[in-house]
């Protein structure tokens, strides 16, 4: 499947592959500050997937757009894209000013990142390192009444394309879930967005994971026509052809 401007509706694949991106970062991606013998910074972000075909053409994808390379690892069970280059890093910070991510662990990094692209020495990194995560919490109850951003459509795929899971099940109902630490505001408006009924559940009596998981065939026919309007681009694309047939 060879994606064009012309084969995923009426905007281009440039369009939502930006917004796409910040939610696969915001679910698979990473954000790296490293120091090198205590002398300069090095900066990478990173999203590792599984080391699937359909992976490997979304990254390069990605590469296309935003730079870096894509590489397997030695043990070949995943795949990587790396984007170091100082210069590919601040454009790609560009594209989250304008699609700012919506994970408090990604705005937290991007954060970090940001503090240490400002004042570039190594010093600030080392005393502030233990701290990047310090606002987290703080992240997450400002966000609690948040509303849909205008970008949210594609990022939301982006998010899927990381975090969804579609489960098909012999003789039982087919789902969809879809789960994250802390950001219980995010389940939220995924739920908002789906106008789903379903509670969001914390499964785990020690730990602040949330999932959302939705049975009812009305709101899986909703979730099958966002991701046919706004396309995945990866092997969740594959899941969802299978889970279509099913539903």
């Amino acid at each position: 499947r060879i994606l064009t401007v012309c084969s995923i509706g009426l905007f281009s694949i440039k369009d939502h592959l930006s917004p796409f991106w910040v939610g696969l970062m915001d679910g698979d991606g990473s954000i790296q500050v490293n120091h090198w013998r205590k002398k300069n910074l090095q900066y990478r972000m990173i999203i590792k997937l599984s080391h699937l075909e359909s992976n490997v053409r979304m990254l390069m994808l990605i590469k296309h757009q935003f730079k870096g390379h894509v590489r397997i690892t030695k043990n070949g069970k995943e795949v990587l894209w790396v984007l170091d280059n100082k210069n590919d890093i601040l454009n790609a910070i560009k594209t989250f000013e304008k699609y700012p991510p919506l994970t408090s662990r990604l705005i937290c990094s991007l954060n970090f990142l940001n503090t240490c692209l400002s004042h570039k020495d190594v010093e600030t990194y080392l005393n502030t390192r233990n701290l990047k995560y310090s606002h987290q919490l703080s992240i997450v109850k400002e966000n609690l009444n948040k509303s849909r951003p205008l970008y949210f459509n594609s990022w939301l795929s982006g998010f899927i394309e990381a975090e969804g899971c579609f489960s098909l099940r012999q003789n039982k109902n087919s789902s969809f879930s879809i789960g994250q630490n802390n950001d219980v505001y995010l389940l939220n408006l995924i739920k908002t967005h789906f106008e789903a009924s379903n509670m969001i559940r914390k499964p785990y009596k020690n730990k602040d994971f949330y999932s959302l998981e939705i049975y009812r065939k009305d709101v899986l026919n909703k979730i099958i026509h966002h991701c046919d309007t706004y396309p995945l681009l990866g092997a969740k694309y594959d899941s969802l052809l299978k889970f279509k047939k099913a539903v």
